[in-house]
């Protein structure tokens, strides 16, 4: 079926969607989110594609979170159980995310953004949880994941204000990996990616697992008593990768992954 609120494009080992709402800043309502976990779970399962990027239609907003309109006219507000935007539960996606935000990442918008493993904005971008403003809350992951990404103190200045953060601030702040101009955001969250793909798929999944799980525990040491068992990490010492990236290093040749 033909997606109706996002576009979708792959080039190589990258997927890239793109959020593409605009005339309401690119919020989401419930078919949104359905048709989102449905591509994200194509992303999950597809062997050829090791990397996704995140981003928004137009030059306004990356995501302006819940659609709020369509709310308030009595339309359905469910989710699918992968969350917000198909992304912000989708706990078992070993696959890096990057989000490369064009605009306003507001609520749900900007859960999306900290729910992706990167997150690369232009110079315009705008960071915020204003749902106390609304009478709500930001309970797609964002009251979880901005304390944990930017420590306690900072992050309840952000979220008992809902105050506005842009993508300077929020690079000083920790969540934001890079700033760049609007006309080279695409560009700047492709070669982060190429570097990814550059990597082993099967170390970089068992990279990701192990720090997520391993968040989890209560002390390093525990972490690392548990990191043996992680699937990913499992997976990972079972492949043809984990013996041709030393023997490639070895004939000082680049290697060729497999991604098995």
């Amino acid at each position: 079926m033909k997606n109706q609120f996002c576009s979708l494009a792959r080039e190589g080992r990258l997927t890239i969607v793109t959020l593409n709402r605009p005339e309401v800043m690119n919020a989401l309502h419930s078919p949104a989110h359905f048709e989102l976990s449905a591509i994200f779970d194509e992303f999950a399962a597809d062997p050829e594609q090791w990397v996704a990027i995140v981003t928004g239609a137009g030059d306004r907003a990356f995501c302006a979170g819940n659609d709020l309109k369509h709310q308030a006219m009595g339309g359905e507000m469910q989710r699918p159980p992968s969350g917000f935007g198909g992304i912000t539960s989708r706990f078992d996606l070993d696959k890096p995310l990057i989000a490369a935000v064009n605009g306003v990442a507001m609520g749900g918008g900007f859960e999306i953004a900290l729910a992706c493993d990167l997150i690369i904005a232009t110079e315009r971008a705008v960071f915020a949880l204003p749902e106390p403003r609304v009478g709500l809350a930001a309970l797609a992951g964002g009251l979880h994941r901005l304390p944990r990404q930017i420590g306690l103190k900072q992050a309840m200045g952000m979220i008992l204000t809902g105050r506005r953060v842009n993508a300077n601030e929020g690079k000083v702040l920790g969540f934001v990996n890079d700033v760049v101009a609007p006309a080279d955001l695409m560009n700047a969250a492709r070669s982060w990616a190429a570097k990814i793909i550059e990597c082993s798929p099967m170390s970089i999944r068992a990279s990701k697992q192990t720090v997520m799980r391993g968040l989890g525990e209560a002390s390093v040491e525990a972490a690392l008593g548990a990191q043996p068992g992680y699937p990913a990490v499992k997976s990972m010492r079972m492949s043809e990768d984990f013996v041709e990236g030393p023997l490639a290093f070895s004939q000082k040749r680049a290697p060729a992954w497999k991604g098995r």
